[in-house]
């Protein structure tokens, strides 16, 4: 096991705070200074991991504002941006379309209209018929035969009776 100066530890524990993997960051430490450290030792030092769980507490609050930051800081990441993924996806499209590549133009204007469609984002909105919610906010066995029967019909959904027998 490598002994790491606090320069190499704090490259580690940052690195580490920013999701990059022990293997990424074994990987870098060796490129960067020179290195060769285990992944295992690497991932001593993240807190969020057992093997991080006895981290010294100057460590945990540089991995904890580190952290805090890197997750603030969505706006530096071209990529992350909508508009700038547009305007990717449109010259990627000129190009194809310029070239005559149709398929990939077809597919660039599909990525295009989901992008900005929504399509990418972690937000659903599901609603039932005029912005009704879909799950009612008593359970059948609640709901008087009244309220279960204006529910059904508030839905759209067709009532079924029940097989004669």
């Amino acid at each position: 096991m490598a002994t790491l100066t606090d320069d190499v530890k704090a490259f580690v524990v940052q690195a580490l705070a920013c999701f990059d993997t022990p293997t990424q960051v074994a990987n870098a430490v060796k490129e960067e200074y020179g290195i060769a450290i285990e992944r295992m030792q690497v991932a001593a030092y993240d807190p969020t991991k057992f093997s991080g769980r006895s981290l010294s507490k100057k460590w945990r609050e540089i991995f904890d504002a580190t952290r805090e930051a890197f997750l603030k800081d969505q706006a530096s990441i071209p990529i992350a941006n909508q508009n700038f993924r547009l305007r990717a996806l449109d010259r990627l499209y000129q190009n194809a379309a310029s070239r005559g590549n149709a398929a990939l133009a077809a597919q660039l204007l599909e990525q295009a209209a989901k992008e900005s469609g929504g399509s990418f984002t972690n937000r659903r909105e599901m609603t039932g018929r005029d912005g009704a919610p879909l799950i009612p906010t008593k359970s059948a066995q609640e709901m008087t035969d009244d309220e279960l029967a204006a529910y059904i019909a508030a839905s759209g959904a067709r009532a079924v009776d029940p097989p004669q027998g």
